[in-house]
């Protein structure tokens, strides 16, 4: 008996490894990280703006605890955030998402309005930022 539940888990185990996409195709997650890689940029390149840390801190467990309730294992996620191809996947998104948006990394300025029009949309990248 022991036998079979070890094989019967060991089989829903699998098919739960199996039926998850990669992590990186994950929109929920990888908008997620965007966000938070968005909001610290516009906080570190634009001195009126700060970011509400705890709350980005706080964003980025719920992110780590989401794809943990979505199946993946703490090592599957910790393999996916420390990728250095997964990191400058999402950098190139960001700086995709600062181009539509009329704003560089170069030009604090530009920074300074996209943190702004962000805030008062009340955007995820928003709510991760103040104007002091």
């Amino acid at each position: 008996m022991r036998i079979l539940l070890t094989a019967a888990l060991t089989g829903m185990m699998a098919t739960t490894a199996l039926a998850n996409p990669p992590l990186r195709e994950v929109k929920e997650i990888n908008d997620g990280l965007l966000y938070v890689g968005l909001a610290d940029e516009i906080r570190k390149n634009c001195d009126s703006i700060s970011g509400r840390i705890f709350k980005g801190v706080g964003r980025l467990r719920a992110i780590h605890k989401q794809a943990q309730d979505m199946g993946y294992s703490k090592s599957e996620i910790e393999t996916f955030v420390d990728s250095r191809a997964e990191k400058n996947r999402l950098k190139a998104r960001g700086k995709a998402y600062l181009k539509a948006n009329g704003a560089s990394l170069e030009d604090k300025a530009s920074m300074c309005a996209l943190g702004r029009k962000e805030i008062a949309r009340g955007s995820a990248i928003g709510t991760l930022l103040y104007e002091r």
